[in-house]
């Protein structure tokens, strides 16, 4: 398991969620973790929950790793630009660089016309899901081309190839938040490259997030209560199992074979034989087209 002894890790907005377990999986590797975020001892961010960076940090000492969490505030240029110092001071670079900053989906008005939605709303999604990744990646990738071989994930929610429409019944400042990830990890890797650098866009699958598993009433252990009202919930997925499978990525040498692309859990783990924690293997945006969209009945035989 000490696949990324002796890396460097940066995970931007580590404080729950894909990111959180990201942080984990990559500190239980071996990799030392850096974990930012706005929420952070008493002090909560406008996502409004009780998960902190400490306790993100926590976490990853408990899987055996070792961590540090910092305040940060990615749309702050100030605070990513010491947040690198600080980095450079400790370490002289960085081997993974994880952007799951985000925190906006309280601001999502669903199924509202860009002319109905609260316009700083809007703007404000956009701001956490294009500016704040731009300013960390102008503070923080200086660090990462020092180390050839380095690994920029951009996190988003859809593939490539289901942002290519319209998400029908979100918003249209959410939609562009999210689809910007796909560019993201293309420039990204163009400007890498010669560096001998990563990058890739990522999205995990259905997730039962801390904020899924609060919406739908449930736990991590009576999860599948859930599906009496929500039957295509079936094909959800733990946080762990895409993280599992960024793990797999980061220590792949061949790895730069996906820069500029946009990986989904349910490819990862396809490509490197990844399961969940319970032995299956869910292919949650596969399912999505095939059976969600078409309204199929929810079975995910063939799918996990």
């Amino acid at each position: 398991m000490d696949t990324l002894s002796g890396k460097v890790a940066l995970v931007a907005g580590g404080t729950r969620g894909a990111s959180r377990a990201i942080a984990v999986e990559l500190g239980r590797a071996g990799a030392f973790v850096y974990v930012t975020g706005r929420s952070s001892g008493a002090k909560r961010s406008e996502v409004d929950r009780p998960e902190t960076i400490d306790e993100t940090a926590e976490l990853v000492e408990q899987a055996g790793g070792r961590a540090e969490a910092v305040r940060v505030d990615h749309l702050e240029p100030s605070e990513v630009a010491a947040l690198g110092k600080r980095i450079d001071d400790a370490h002289d670079g960085l081997d993974i660089l994880v952007d799951g900053i985000w925190g906006g989906d309280q601001h999502l008005s669903w199924g509202k016309p860009v002319w109905e939605h609260d316009l700083d709303a809007g703007l404000r999604m956009i701001r956490l899901g294009v500016d704040a990744h731009l300013i960390t990646g102008h503070h923080l990738l200086p660090l990462l081309i020092r180390r050839p071989g380095g690994l920029v994930v951009e996190l988003t929610d859809g593939t490539a190839e289901y942002n290519a429409n319209y998400r029908e019944g979100t918003s249209l400042p959410f939609y562009v938040a999210k689809a910007s990830a796909h560019l993201l990890a293309k420039g990204e890797a163009a400007e890498l490259k010669e560096h001998g650098c990563t990058a890739v866009a990522y999205t995990a699958g259905y997730l039962r997030s801390e904020m899924m598993l609060d919406l739908h009433g449930v736990t991590e252990e009576n999860w599948r209560d859930a599906l009496e009202e929500n039957p295509y919930f079936a094909i959800s997925e733990t946080p762990t199992f895409g993280a599992r499978t960024i793990v797999a990525l980061a220590s792949d040498p061949d790895r730069q074979r996906w820069s500029g692309q946009t990986v989904s859990s349910g490819q990862l783990a396809r490509e490197y034989g990844i399961n969940d924690v319970d032995g299956s293997r869910p292919d949650a945006w596969r399912y999505m087209v095939e059976v969600i969209d078409p309204g199929k009945p929810a079975d995910t035989t063939g799918y996990r």
